[in-house]
């Protein structure tokens, strides 16, 4: 009935194998849990008051349910920069798209998959990651046997898709990118990046994240993307 507040210390994967680099990359990360009952609001607004940003965590079945709504429409009044992860890819009923859409009808907000499933259900075993185009591919049950992988071929399309409507989303945030994008210039990695990092900031782009976190599945890529 009441935010609870701990802390932890995150290195981002690419220098965990490297003692040197781990230590000068090392970010600690203080994070309030807030209750998820409507009763105790409150808490949720004292807690709004005092972040540098949230991560709203959607079940990949129930979706937006209007507790969400309220709490979001809380973040929107202070301004709290926003990602979301949608959760529980690996349950009976998961529709990542579905949730997506949810985000955009219900919660009026831009938001954008910086990844997609490939699976559901019992059948979910990994992501794709649009920035990287690039599939995080899970053997086991403990998020640690993590494979980089080429993107499934049924998903290429696709995924060549939603990459497509995430530049467009990306660029449509920045006069500049916008240029380019209309004039068929290739946009660059830290060139997108930044104008995320802006968008998120300014609560023009919300970043849609996906994963199964009981298992860790999305969530340390996640956490990387936040430190980053």
């Amino acid at each position: 009935i009441t935010s609870a507040a701990t802390t932890c210390y995150w290195v981002p994967t690419q220098f965990q194998n490297n003692p040197e680099e781990a230590k000068n990359n090392k970010y600690r990360i203080n994070i309030i849990d807030t209750p998820g009952h409507v009763d105790f609001t409150v808490e949720v607004q004292r807690s709004l008051r005092v972040l540098d940003g949230s991560v709203t965590v959607l079940c990949a079945k129930g979706g937006v349910e209007p507790q969400t709504e309220t709490v979001w429409n809380q973040a929107n009044e202070y301004k709290v920069p926003r990602m979301c992860y949608i959760n529980k890819m690996d349950i009976m009923g998961a529709d990542f798209y579905r949730v997506v859409k949810m985000i955009k009808d219900r919660l009026r907000a831009n938001g954008v998959p910086v990844q997609l499933p490939i699976g559901k259900e019992s059948s979910f075993r990994g992501i794709i990651d649009l920035m990287e185009m690039k599939a995080d591919v899970y053997y086991d049950d403990l998020g640690k046997d993590m494979r980089v992988e080429d993107i499934p071929a049924d998903m290429k399309d696709m995924a060549e898709e939603y990459h497509a409507n995430m530049v467009e989303s990306i660029c449509e945030t920045d006069e500049d990118l916008m240029m380019k994008y209309f004039e068929g210039e290739e946009i660059g990695p830290m060139e997108a990046f930044n104008a995320i990092h802006e968008g998120i900031i300014h609560g023009d782009i919300i970043p849609v994240f996906c994963g199964a976190a009981t298992k860790l599945w999305g969530v340390w890529t996640m956490l990387d993307k936040i430190t980053e």
